[in-house]
């Protein structure tokens, strides 16, 4: 059984306005009916770093979208994988555990960056770039669609892009869908011709560097961790680049007091949250499809073990080619046992 007080006393480090005790009281009702479900229906949920606060408090996982479908993969009690994140993020929890149930709560949380590359684009794109440039590359950042992946040599993360390009032995790569992180990955390596795709999540392209310049005023101290998906003039003011997952294993251990995280605000409520011994301010913008999953989602979704993602063999198992692809180019991680 959740308790009201000690929900309050978290949630309301986040927004006391909003999170009251009497909200608070619903709230664990709420978590307390889906801790029944998960246990009935066998299911694990996953809560990427953006969500709501109090999906956090239910989530069995919680961190970065690839992180948490390799993860669910290894549940092997687990028959259904409820994904608290958007489209994309459920189809790689899909491709990872076909066998398994896979329900995203809200059918409506899409992504705009991943929307930006539609695959029947990429292909003509990968087919017309290719009588010009025969050894082209391909190389999808892990927030692109299933059938994107498919098409692709190699899926990358945020935090092992640069690796995933400088291990392909290809010297000019297509890199979708966000231009920015593809402008980051060619600053890094100069030698190669870096084709971006001209896509971007408008969280981040929204973000500018008078924000961070005003917040850097106001407190000299702090460390801005900012997300590569950021534009380049405020990734240039950042003191370090990194995913999500990163910035929360940097500010935990971290000797440094303050912190600003450049990214969507999820993330900034998790951490005031999980480390509260250290203070977060904010620069950031919500994302709306991220938020449309609330825990009355949830609970419907467990119920009636829907909205269920499918997919097609072929697209699913090119998927898995490229996501193993990545594990392959890079040095510090192995392939995981759920991708064997």
């Amino acid at each position: 059984m959740f308790d009201p007080t000690e929900i309050f006393n978290k949630l309301k480090l986040v927004d006391q306005s909003f999170y009251t005790q009497e909200v608070c009281r619903e709230i664990a009702g709420k978590l307390d009916r889906i801790v029944d479900l998960k246990k009935e229906k066998k299911a694990v949920l996953l809560a990427h770093n953006y969500q709501r606060p109090e999906i956090f408090e239910v989530a069995d996982y919680t961190g970065d979208s690839l992180g948490l479908s390799l993860q669910a993969g290894e549940v092997k009690s687990a028959e259904v994988i409820v994904f608290c994140g958007v489209h994309f993020m459920a189809e790689t929890a899909k491709v990872v555990s076909p066998d398994k149930i896979v329900l995203l709560p809200n059918i409506q949380a899409g992504c705009s960056l991943a929307d930006t590359a539609d695959s029947d684009d990429v292909a003509d794109k990968i087919d017309e770039l290719r009588i010009k440039y025969p050894d082209l590359g391909v190389v999808c950042y892990v927030n692109t669609t299933a059938a994107v992946k498919a098409l692709s040599d190699s899926v990358c993360t945020s935090s092992n892009a640069v690796e995933v390009v400088r291990a392909l032995p290809n010297d000019t790569i297509l890199f979708l869908p966000d231009e920015n992180l593809a402008r980051y990955v060619s600053n890094q390596i100069p030698e190669k011709e870096i084709i971006p795709w001209k896509g971007n999540c408008y969280v981040h392209q929204e973000l500018e560097p008078e924000s961070i310049h005003k917040a850097r005023e106001q407190h000299p101290d702090m460390q801005v961790l900012v997300h590569p998906e950021c534009r380049d003039d405020v990734v240039e003011l950042a003191d370090a680049v990194m995913s999500t997952s990163g910035m929360v294993t940097f500010a935990q251990n971290s000797s440094a007091k303050e912190f600003l995280a450049v990214t969507e605000c999820g993330l900034s409520d998790l951490l005031t949250i999980q480390v509260q011994e250290k203070q977060f301010y904010r620069v950031c913008n919500v994302c709306r499809y991220m938020k449309m999953i609330t825990l009355d989602n949830i609970i419907t979704s467990l119920e009636n073990l829907k909205p269920e993602i499918q997919l097609d063999e072929e697209t699913r198992h090119g998927a898995e080619r490229s996501i193993r692809k990545m594990f392959e180019l890079t040095t510090s991680d192995k392939v995981p046992v759920s991708l064997c």
